[in-house]
């Protein structure tokens, strides 16, 4: 049996979508919301069997991974998240680089040689490293107009991947890579799926409605917002995050989300000039974890708000 075991989001779903085109093996899909990073407990494999990680942090995963190790599972894991020590075990094999400029789907696509490099391109558009997302489109003959319906593609899969539950999102990730999956070429996807055309829509109307937001916090090197408790704020949030990192590249932004169970969730943007320290300070807090250019905290105490806000100007000041 085999498990490909991804994030939901742009990098996750474009990740696994080049290595079952190279592949199509028979296999179990696990997969969440993008904050549901700690996939691998959700895992019960054998001995013998094969799963394949895409996008979730090593070391947010460290004890699942051991145990599937030991019991004999062979694991290869593509990802560009904070890692910390990485096992030395006969049944794993890595694919991990934290540089600023790589995501997971970028590691895919290395991995195969460019052999569904548009669906790598959409990925790490959506995952807001633009940069390498036009030297490469760029590199591989695409013109501007193509560029640009990639760049809109992986935004459009990511924001997908943004809410406090399933119910948040317009499509459960697994039935937005299902809609994903007959199609090798994401030009072909991005013409024909009404998926896509549905999600497009809800990605206009919800980013018309960050026009009025307003700061918590500003500073000529980062700034903070509070988002209103709405299904449109939290499916959002992370494109509103990386539409003001894009923006303002010399400046730092935190997007914070109200979470219904109590507390909030927060969106972290390192200077896009300067991309570091995103993870340092999400790190400092217990639900942090992220990479260097983008993390967050999945549940930020209320009590804890000023404090975050603090650190965020240290940080960044």
């Amino acid at each position: 049996m085999n498990y490909h075991v991804f994030n939901g989001d742009a990098d996750g779903l474009c990740a696994v979508h080049q290595l079952l085109l190279s592949n199509p093996v028979r296999t179990e899909l696990v997969t969440g919301l993008k904050r549901d990073i700690r996939l691998l407990e959700r895992v019960k494999a054998h001995a013998g069997e094969r799963v394949t990680v895409l996008d979730i942090s090593l070391n947010s995963n460290r004890a699942a991974l051991v145990q599937l190790l030991e019991t004999g599972v062979a694991v290869e894991y593509f990802d560009h998240h904070y890692a910390g020590e990485i096992p030395v075990h006969p049944h794993l094999s890595t694919h991990i680089d934290t540089s600023a400029g790589v995501c997971t789907s970028l590691l895919v696509d290395r991995h195969l040689e460019g052999k569904y490099r548009s669906w790598g391109i959409a990925a790490a558009f959506g995952d807001n490293i633009s940069e390498s997302a036009s030297r490469l489109a760029l590199q591989n003959g695409l013109v501007q107009p193509q560029i640009e319906k990639l760049a809109h593609l992986g935004e459009c899969l990511n924001y997908n991947s943004y809410g406090e539950t399933l119910e948040d999102l317009h499509f459960h990730p697994l039935a937005l890579y299902e809609a994903m999956a007959p199609y090798p070429d994401p030009f072909d996807f991005i013409a024909e799926s009404a998926a896509f055309k549905e999600l497009a829509a809800g990605f206009l109307e919800d980013t018309r409605m960050t026009a009025s937001l307003r700061p918590l916090l500003q500073h000529a090197h980062h700034a903070a917002y509070l988002l209103p408790d709405a299904a449109w704020a939290r499916r959002v949030s992370g494109v509103f995050a990386n539409k003001l990192a894009n923006d303002n590249p010399a400046c730092a932004h935190a997007v914070i989300t109200i979470d219904r169970a109590g507390g909030y969730k927060v969106s972290v943007r390192a200077p896009l000039a300067n991309p570091q320290g995103a993870d340092v300070l999400c790190m400092k807090f217990e639900t942090g974890g992220g990479r260097k250019a983008a993390a967050g905290i999945n549940n930020l105490p209320e009590s804890a708000l000023d404090t975050f806000l603090a650190r965020f100007a240290e940080q960044f000041g």
